[in-house]
């Protein structure tokens, strides 16, 4: 098989390597210039002092003295940010020197087309780089107010912003004790454990139903199959008021308005969704021919589902699980209706944090809750690749 041989990169003209550095230095301009009180002149420093290196690096200097010179820009951008912003502006001058020392060359040597086929025109390249950045946007917009409170959570203070001794990183600025709070206040430590006692046994609950569900839809004979399937799924698209206002007059009918096993059948029905879509999404490439081998071998039906389906749909049947488990665990307005005092959910207390109490510690809850979500995320990635390899979709 032929390969393709991709055409040799030469170093750009100055006319597009120059404006187009001088454009990226006014962009970041606009906040050093922001945080320094004039966004105009942070706008023209920018742009010149991009221009000024791209012109130094690409056009006067040979390639031979990338690395010294991408080393120099990160020095002198980060003496630049502590002049600026003392030390977290050196860290952040560092950053920017790290990265405009690679960008120039990336864009002064044409190194944004190497991993590019040859045959692609300026306009494409541009909407390729371009809809990576939109995207990476999209991404820092979702992700900041995440990444704001984790620090905040170590703030030695009782406030929700950042003090002057945690932007100077003065370790006098940061302390431990949200979290000893969180650990030692009986009140945080009630609605963890409820938590954790209502969470898995919905997490149960869902699994074995909606795994079920998904078996049974998944059966080309089953009549009505898209109408059951949006009955089902219906709780993850009912606006969350509506489901809650709905369950507490059905559970105050039924006298289970505030127990426990009122919390878990409710936060089951809103789990089972998530089951059913990830194991219906597993059961896509199941072979079945393995069961009709099985009950021709004379396995019985549940025999054939644990010794054949169930080794094959396990991940899909854990990453619904996870999926489950967080839902119930981070899940406050369903609590907030059909709950009770002494079963206050970790949410319904950082809820009540908000509202009442204006409570630091809710900082290193929601760093906690934040942490523990990675990790189960990261779990369900790492069984969806593990459900593609069994099934041959993807490379071993």
């Amino acid at each position: 098989m032929s390969e393709l041989i991709l055409t040799p990169i030469a170093k750009k003209p100055a006319s597009f390597t120059l404006p187009v550095l001088a454009g990226a230095g006014a962009f970041a301009g606009i906040f050093v210039g922001a945080a320094n009180g004039s966004v105009l002149i942070g706008i023209l420093a920018g742009a010149i002092i991009m221009a000024a290196i791209g012109y130094l690096c690409v056009e006067l200097l040979p390639e031979a003295r990338e690395k010294p010179l991408r080393w120099g820009l990160i020095v002198l951008f980060a003496l630049a940010g502590l002049l600026l912003g003392g030390v977290p502006g050196l860290v952040v001058g560092g950053l920017f020197g790290w990265f405009f020392g690679w960008f120039t060359y990336w864009v002064g040597y044409g190194r944004y087309r190497e991993k590019l086929v040859p045959y692609l025109t300026g306009g494409q390249v541009l909407w390729h780089y371009s809809f990576r950045v939109i995207c990476g946007a999209i991404f820092v917009f979702l992700i900041t107010p995440i990444l704001v409170v984790m620090p905040l959570s170590f703030n030695a203070e009782d406030f929700f912003t950042f003090t002057p001794e945690m932007l100077r990183f003065d370790p006098e600025g940061y302390s431990l004790k949200h979290y000893r709070d969180f650990l030692t206040n009986s009140e945080w430590t009630s609605a963890v454990w409820n938590s954790v006692k209502i969470a898995p046994m919905a997490t149960l609950i869902s699994v074995g139903l909606g795994t079920l569900a998904a078996i049974g839809l998944s059966q080309p004979h089953v009549p009505g199959k898209r109408a059951i399937m949006a009955i089902l799924i219906s709780p993850m698209i009912v606006p969350l008021i509506i489901s809650a206002t709905g369950m507490y007059f059905f559970y105050s009918k039924i006298n289970i308005v505030g127990t426990y096993w009122g919390i878990v059948l409710a936060h089951a029905v809103l789990g089972i969704p998530f089951v059913i879509i990830t194991v219906t999404a597993t059961l896509v490439g199941f072979d079945r021919s393995l069961t009709r081998a099985a009950a021709n071998m004379g396995a019985d039906p549940v025999t054939t589902f644990f010794r054949v389906q169930m080794p094959l749909i396990l991940p899909g049947v854990i990453s619904g699980g996870l999926f489950a488990f967080i839902t119930s665990f981070d899940e406050v307005v369903v609590v907030l209706f059909i709950g009770s005092a002494e079963l206050q959910t970790l949410p319904w207390q950082m809820f009540t944090g908000l509202r009442e109490q204006i409570s630091p510690t809710i900082l290193a809850a929601a760093t906690i809750l934040v942490s523990i979500s990675i990790l189960l995320l990261a779990t369900v990635e790492l069984l969806r690749r593990r459900s593609e390899r069994l099934r041959g979709m993807s490379p071993g």
